[in-house]
C-alpha cells in the first residue's frame, strides 16, 4: 500500500542518524540486537512516577537506566547477555608421552588401539552472543611428540624425469630412515601420472599409445602404485618397477592426480590421527580446470574418487575435466592435507605462486635428478611442524580475530606462530564477533571449527546469537495475537502492538477506515514545508503526526509538531554547545545568549570597551568595526589599517602621533630639533598643543633605555631621521589609566663620518699601483718574447748546411775557358 512505501522511506530517512540510538527501537528484537541495550516488556503504558511516557529501549550505561529498572520491574527487563561453556575441554597430551605409542602399522596400514592425543584445547564450546558484542575465549596449542606421519610421494613419470625415478629409488629408504628420526611412527607411498589419454595431450596413434617412447609404458592419467606402508624395501622396490611413459604437450596432468591421491582415503589407506604430506614431485607446469575443452571433454570434475576396482589406476581421467586450484584448496583443506610442491628451478616461480592459493602447502626446489629429494623433504617438513596456523570456517556475520603472545612477551594480532619445537605449548585469545543478525532466523544458530592448518582436530563452537526475545515468540506469556490493547488489529508482544499489515499507530489505531489506510495518504501535516523531510527527519510521521525520536543522551531533546527543534544541534565555540552554559543556551536550534554575550555561538562579548583609542576615544579610530569586543580593521584606497585600535596604516605615511612626540623627544633627550631654540619650550612641550593635530596632551613621562621596540599589544614604534641625517627611535604606548607612555632609545644611530683625504688619496695610490702593475706585466711579456725569438735563431743557425766561412752566393771576378782544338803549341 502506498501509506507502507512512504513509511519505508521514512525509516530510511532516518536510520543513519538513529541506528545506534537504543531509544529508537520499537520492538524487543531491535532493542536487543544494538550493543549495549535493553527492553522492558511490562504490559500497559510504561510510564514514570510523574506519568510520562518512557522508553521501552534504553542504554544499560544511561543516566536514568537504574530509575528505568525501577519503573520497569526485574522480571520484565531483556538484558541478554553473552553466555560461554565448556563442553569438552581434556587436557592436552604431556610432554614425553608419544603420539599414537598405542598403535602399531603395517602395510595395509591398521593401527592397533590407544589413547587419542590431545593437541588443541578446548575441543567444545557453546556461546550464546549478541550483536557486535565480542567474547574472547583462550586456545591453547602444543604439539604432541612422534605423532603420526604420512607421506605420499605422487611423481611426474613421463620420460624427462627418468633419471629423477632412479634417484628417488635409491634414496626410497634413507628417506624412511631420516623421516623415523623424526618419528617413528611412520608410512610412505607412491603413485605416478602421466596425463590424460587423449589428443593433444598425448599421441592416439595406435603405436604410440602401446609405446609412447623408447622403453616406455603406455600412458595414464594418475597410478596408486603404493599405497601408505611402513616397508620402506617396497616403496623403493615400486619407484625401481615403475616405468616412465611419454605425452605431447609440456604441461602435465598432475591436478587429475593430487585430486584423487587426496580424496581416495582407503585406497590411498590414509589415517585419522596423522599428518598427512602429499609431495608433489614433477619438472612441467599443469593443466587445470577448462583444459579439458581442447581435448573434447567438456564436464566438470566432480572433485570425487574415482578409481578400479583394485584402487590402482584412475577411471575417470578422460571422462572429466582437469579439477580447478579452488578446488584443490578446498579439498586439501577438508582433508587436513599438507601439499610439498617439489619441483626443478625452471618451475620454481609458477609453483611458489600455487603454494600460496592452497591452504597447508609450500614449495621446494629439486635438483635436475632430485638427488637431494630427502633433505627437500625432511626441510619442508620441519618447516610445517615448526609453525602453527589457526583457521576457521566462518563466514559474514560471524568474525573471529586472533591475538597470541607465541613465543615473546607482548600480545599482537596474528593467528601464526613461528619458530616453535615439539612439546611447545603456544596460548591464543580468539575473539568472535557477531556484525550482525541474518535476515533467515535458521541461521541464527552455527557450528564453527577453529583448526591448526594441516591437522584434523578442531576446536568446535556451537553458537547461537541472540536475535529475538522470548516474549515474541508464540506460546511464551505476554504474546498476545488480536489484542484488545492493539485494537484486535495486532499482536502484543513484549509489551508493545505489532500491528497486522493495513494497520499501524502506538495501538493500530490507523486502518482501513482511516485515510492513512485507504491509499489517500497525505503526509502534509508532517511537514513543516513542501520542501522539508517528513517531522524533519527527525522522528516519523504515525497517524498524521509526528512522533520525534528520543535521544540516548538524558539532556538531549528533539521536539516540535514536525521535530523541527532539538536542543544540541546549535553553534559551538571550542567544542561548547554556545560556548557553554555560562554563555548561553540551545533553544530550537539557536543560541539564545545571556546578558553580557552575543554572536552565533554566544562567544561574543557584549561590549566596545577593548574597541575605544585610548589616544582619542575613537571606536577603532574610526577605521573599523567592533566586533565581540575587538576591532575589524578596514580598507580604504589608502592602504589597510592594522593594530589594536586600527590605528597602524604602514603604507598610508606616517603615523600622526608619532608627529605629536617627535619634537619634545629630539629636544627632551638629543637636545636637537626646533624646540632647542627656546628653552621653555622644551621643559613644556608634552603640555603645548601639537602642531600637527591641535591636540592638548596631558602630562606624559619619557623614559630613556638602551633599545626599544614593541612589547605589548597597542605600542607603536616611531621612527625618524634629525638634521644630522642621525635615526632616532621611540616607542609610544598608554597605561591603564589612558596615560602616553614614551620610551627612547638613548644611542643615535649615525651614519659614519667619510675620511675624505684618505679616499682620495687611496684612489690616486690605486691608480698608481694600476699603472706600475701594468707596466711591470708588458716589460715582462716582452722580455719573455725576446728569449724565445733568439732562441729560434739560434737553432736555426745551428741547423744551417754549408760551411760558415764562405758565402754561396759569391762568384769570382774571372772566368777560364779552354780551347779544344787547341794542340798545346805543335
Amino acid at each position: 500500500m502506498q501509506w507502507l512505501s512512504v513509511l519505508f522511506l521514512v525509516v530510511v530517512s532516518t536510520l543513519a542518524w538513529a541506528s545506534q540510538d537504543c531509544k529508537n527501537k520499537i520492538s524487543c528484537s531491535d532493542c536487543i540486537q544494538t550493543p549495549n541495550c535493553m527492553w522492558c516488556g511490562k504490559s500497559g503504558n510504561f510510564t514514570d512516577d510523574d506519568g510520562k511516557y518512557l522508553s521501552r529501549c534504553i542504554k544499560r550505561t544511561d543516566e536514568v537506566a537504574s530509575r528505568w529498572r525501577s519503573s520497569c520491574g526485574t522480571t520484565d527487563i531483556y538484558e541478554p547477555g553473552n553466555y560461554f561453556e565448556m563442553i569438552v575441554d581434556e587436557e592436552l597430551t604431556q610432554a614425553g608421552v608419544l603420539a599414537g605409542s598405542g598403535s602399531s602399522g603395517g602395510i595395509d596400514g591398521a593401527s592397533g588401539s590407544g589413547e587419542a592425543v590431545v593437541q588443541i584445547k578446548p575441543q567444545r564450546v557453546s556461546m550464546k552472543l549478541r550483536v557486535q558484542e565480542a567474547y574472547s575465549m583462550q586456545v591453547t596449542f602444543r604439539q604432541a611428540e612422534d605423532y603420526p606421519v604420512d607421506l605420499y610421494y605422487l611423481m611426474d613419470l613421463s620420460k624427462s624425469m627418468e633419471d629423477d625415478k632412479e634417484s628417488l629409488s635409491k634414496l626410497g629408504a634413507q628417506l624412511a630412515e631420516e623421516m623415523q628420526k623424526i618419528t617413528k611412527n611412520f608410512k610412505l607411498g607412491f603413485g605416478s601420472f602421466v596425463d590424460k589419454v587423449v589428443m593433444p595431450y598425448v599421441s592416439t596413434v595406435p603405436e604410440k599409445l602401446q609405446a609412447p617412447c623408447k622403453d616406455c609404458a603406455s600412458p595414464y592419467g594418475f597410478r596408486n602404485a603404493l599405497p601408505l606402508t611402513s616397508n620402506a624395501d617396497a616403496f623403493a622396490k615400486k619407484v625401481q618397477d615403475a616405468p616412465v611413459s611419454g605425452n605431447l604437450d609440456a604441461p602435465e596432468g598432475g591436478f587429475d592426480a593430487i585430486m584423487q591421491a587426496i580424496v581416495c582415503q582407503e585406497n590411498i589407506n590414509w589415517r585419522q590421527e596423522a599428518r598427512r604430506l602429499l609431495v608433489f614431485s614433477t619438472d612441467a607446469g599443469f593443466h587445470y580446470a577448462g583444459d579439458g575443452k581442447l581435448g573434447g571433454i567438456v564436464k566438470p570434475n566432480d572433485g570425487k574418487c574415482h578409481m578400479d576396482d583394485d584402487g590402482e589406476y584412475y577411471t575417470h581421467s578422460t571422462l572429466q575435466d582437469y579439477p580447478s586450484v579452488s578446488q584443490i584448496n578446498q579439498v586439501a583443506k577438508e582433508h587436513k592435507m599438507n601439499l610439498i610442491f617439489a619441483v626443478t628451478a625452471e618451475q620454481s616461480s609458477v609453483y611458489s605462486r600455487l603454494s600460496q592459493m592452497i591452504e597447508g602447502s609450500s614449495q621446494g626446489e629439486l635438483t635436475a635428478n632430485s638427488s637431494n629429494v630427502v633433505e627437500l623433504v625432511k626441510g619442508e617438513y620441519n618447516k610445517i611442524t615448526s609453525k602453527v596456523e589457526l583457521k576457521d570456517n566462518a563466514t559474514a556475520p560471524v568474525f573471529i580475530r586472533y591475538f597470541s603472545k607465541c613465543k615473546g612477551s607482548t600480545e599482537k594480532e596474528t593467528s601464526v606462530c613461528q619458530g616453535l619445537r615439539v612439546g611447545d605449548q603456544v596460548e591464543f585469545r580468539a575473539e568472535v564477533t557477531v556484525e550482525k543478525c541474518p535476515a533467515n532466523s535458521d541461521d541464527w544458530r552455527q557450528v564453527i571449527g577453529i583448526y591448526p592448518v594441516g591437522l584434523r582436530e578442531n576446536l568446535t563452537i556451537d553458537l547461537e546469537m541472540l536475535c529475538d526475545c522470548q516474549c515474541e515468540r508464540p506460546g511464551n506469556e505476554g504474546y498476545i495475537e488480536g489484542a484488545e490493547l492493539c485494537n484486535f488489529h495486532g499482536t502484543y508482544q513484549c509489551g508493545v502492538c505489532k500491528c497486522n499489515s493495513g494497520y499501524l499507530g502506538r495501538t493500530c489505531e490507523c486502518g482501513t477506515n482511516t485515510p492513512w489506510g485507504t491509499g489517500n495518504f497525505d503526509d502534509t501535516s508532517c511537514r513543516e514545508s513542501n520542501s522539508s523531510a517528513i517531522c524533519s527527519g527527525r522522528g516519523t510521521c504515525t497517524c498524521g503526526e509526528c512522533k520525534c525520536n528520543e535521544r540516548d543522551e538524558a539532556n538531549e531533546v528533539v521536539d516540535g509538531k514536525f521535530c523541527q527543534c532539538t536542543n544540541f544541534l546549535c553553534n559551538r565555540f571550542n567544542g561548547l554547545l554556545c560556548s557553554g552554559p555560562d554563555h548561553g543556551e540551545c533553544v530550537c536550534n539557536e543560541c539564545k545568549c545571556k546578558p553580557g554575550w552575543t554572536g552565533e555561538a554566544c562567544n561574543c562579548e557584549d561590549s566596545i570597551v577593548n574597541c575605544k583609542n585610548p589616544a582619542n576615544d575613537e571606536i577603532c579610530s574610526n577605521q573599523g568595526k567592533c566586533e565581540c569586543n575587538q576591532c575589524k580593521c578596514s580598507e580604504n584606497v589608502d592602504g589597510r589599517y592594522s593594530g589594536k585600535w586600527c590605528e597602524d596604516c604602514p603604507l598610508c605615511g606616517t603615523d600622526l602621533k608619532c608627529l605629536d612626540f617627535k619634537e619634545c623627544v629630539q629636544c627632551r633627550v638629543y637636545e636637537t630639533g626646533p624646540f632647542t631654540e627656546e628653552p621653555d619650550l622644551c621643559s613644556r612641550c608634552s603640555l603645548l598643543y601639537s602642531s600637527v593635530t591641535g591636540q592638548i596632551f596631558a602630562n606624559y613621562t619619557i623614559n630613556v633605555t638602551d633599545w626599544v621596540k614593541v612589547e605589548e599589544e597597542g605600542e607603536r614604534l616611531c621612527s625618524f631621521f634629525d638634521e644630522n641625517d642621525c635615526r632616532f627611535k621611540f616607542v609610544y604606548g598608554y597605561d591603564e589609566n589612558k596615560e602616553p607612555i614614551v620610551r627612547v632609545q638613548q644611542t643615535l644611530e649615525c651614519p659614519p663620518k667619510l675620511d675624505i683625504l684618505g679616499i682620495v688619496l687611496g684612489v690616486i695610490g690605486a691608480i698608481v699601483a694600476v699603472g706600475l702593475a701594468l707596466l711591470f706585466m708588458w716589460k715582462v711579456l716582452t722580455t719573455i718574447h725576446d728569449k724565445r725569438e733568439f732562441a729560434r735563431f739560434e737553432k736555426e743557425r745551428m741547423m744551417a748546411r754549408w760551411d760558415t766561412g764562405e758565402n754561396p752566393i759569391y762568384r769570382q771576378a774571372t772566368s777560364t775557358f779552354k780551347n779544344p782544338m787547341y794542340g798545346g803549341g805543335k
